[in-house]
């Protein structure tokens, strides 16, 4: 790095002219010249405004406009009492449109840093802030079970908050429900497509998935009722409400036959249920047609924030429960208490129904983007914060997904939900985590004219 300070003229500037134009703009002329002919490199430090001034005989007004004209152009950056210096090239990169990660959309009309702060000063007015800093053992504090109780209670009505468990999110639900109730080699039986997580933890815990044929309405009974004689399973998977990836929602009659089948062979089923505040009247949980086989798990994630990290566990029978708090607290100790006690605070203030509308008041408007651009390939339902979108022969889901990606958009294949059998050629479609509305719909625009044409036009070292 050099720096120009001394009392001759620097190299890099011409002789002012009277017919140079302003002479302001000469000065940042030569500026940004020296740099692309590498008079000029990034870190070259300029000398001080007074000393170039009377370096040229002119005044400092001049140069100090020279100077922030030349910080406009981004060719300069100053670095407080040490000078200003010649700033390295600004490089313009085009964002990934990320249409992979399920995240709630922003709600319009919500302010969600006021809410923030709000929450967060409430919490900590009517809390012991040593408390919040502690370990919590238990599945959570008495106020954050009723808050579960509370939460759970349009799906399940009205319940005892000892038996709930307050997690750190659905996830870590998963994992305890797995721990508690498999052991090493056993099955674990779910649909041909389901949620990711799912197949992490019972690949680490060295449990085995098996899928059970489907079809329109969700798992076949029947065929549920064969797969546990022939495997003897430790744990049913279902995500029975605008499941993940499909969308689809099991129907009423479906969820009873299947609870049914549960009874029958006397196999606990973990039902995974994050968007079911999301759906437009959905059915009631398979949790409530046979509630003592059924842990229901319902995540805040999905609703409001991931952020939170908190999710409520009903387990009734108090025994399983107890088992599953131990596995917990394995490999997650707790629930952060502050995230908790928030969560308890929205909750029973009002802003988490506030929130959540607005969340599913956004997720419909973005539905309703994905099907008007989308023309027709959106085969899912119209709810929730994803779309399934099936697509035509000539593309497969994992060469669709790399070819997005080199176009700047983010998509998830169908092979990353498949849980045996090969995968459906399709690709599920994020609809929440980009923020601005535009910008999703550019992501939208760019994927569908992705799929207007066909694998070949593109280069094959993408495809």
């Amino acid at each position: 790095m050099k720096t120009i300070q001394d009392d001759r003229l620097p190299v890099w500037l011409p002789r002012l002219t009277a017919r140079g134009g302003p002479r302001f703009l000469q000065i940042a002329d030569a500026l940004q010249a020296a740099m692309a002919d590498g008079s000029l490199n990034p870190g070259d430090r300029l000398p001080p405004q007074r000393h170039l001034a009377a370096q040229l005989d002119i005044d400092l007004t001049t140069v100090t406009r020279a100077y922030d004209e030349a910080r406009r152009r981004h060719l300069l950056e100053g670095r407080g009492a040490r000078g200003t210096y010649v700033a390295a090239p600004k490089v313009e990169l085009a964002p990934v449109l990320d249409l992979s990660m399920n995240t709630p959309p922003p709600p319009d009309g919500v302010d969600f840093e006021d809410m923030l702060k709000q929450g967060l000063s409430q919490v900590l007015m009517r809390a012991d802030a040593a408390l919040l800093m502690t370990y919590h053992l238990g599945g959570g504090s008495v106020s954050d079970r009723k808050a579960g109780a509370r939460w759970l209670e349009p799906m399940m009505g009205r319940l005892d908050p000892e038996m709930i468990a307050v997690c750190p999110g659905a996830q870590a639900a998963i994992a305890a429900l797995i721990l508690a109730l498999t052991k090493p080699g056993d099955v674990i039986l779910a649909e041909p497509m389901a949620y990711p997580g799912l197949r992490t933890a019972a690949t680490q815990f060295g449990r085995r998935i098996v899928a059970v044929d489907s079809d329109q309405h969700g798992m076949l009974p029947e065929m549920l009722e064969q797969a546990c004689q022939q495997y003897q399973p430790g744990l049913v998977y279902l995500n029975p409400t605008l499941q993940n990836p499909t969308t689809l929602t099991v129907p009423e009659h479906r969820r009873k036959d299947l609870a049914r089948i549960a009874r029958r062979c006397n196999v606990r089923i973990a039902e995974d249920d994050p968007y079911w505040l999301l759906a437009e009247a959905p059915p009631p949980p398979v949790a409530t047609f046979a509630p003592e086989h059924v842990c229901y798990i319902s995540t805040l994630s999905k609703c409001l924030t991931p952020g939170l990290r908190v999710a409520f566990v009903l387990i009734p029978d108090l025994q399983l429960r107890e088992r599953f708090l131990i596995a917990l607290r394995s490999f997650a100790l707790m629930v952060a208490p502050l995230n908790a006690a928030l969560a308890t605070q929205w909750i029973f203030d009002g802003s988490a129904t506030g929130l959540m509308e607005g969340v599913r008041k956004e997720a419909r408007l973005r539905q309703g983007m994905a099907r008007d651009v989308l023309a027709g390939r959106n085969r899912g339902e119209g709810e929730g914060l994803h779309a399934w979108l099936e697509l035509p022969s000539y593309w497969s889901s994992s060469m669709l997904a790399r070819v997005a990606d080199s176009e700047g958009v983010a998509v998830t294949p169908a092979e990353a939900f498949a849980t045996g059998g090969g995968a459906v050629n399709a690709i599920r479609l994020s609809l929440g985590s980009i923020k601005d509305r535009a910008r999703l719909q550019a992501g939208l625009q760019r994927l569908s004219d992705l799929l207007s044409r066909r694998p070949e036009s593109f280069s094959t070292a993408v495809v």
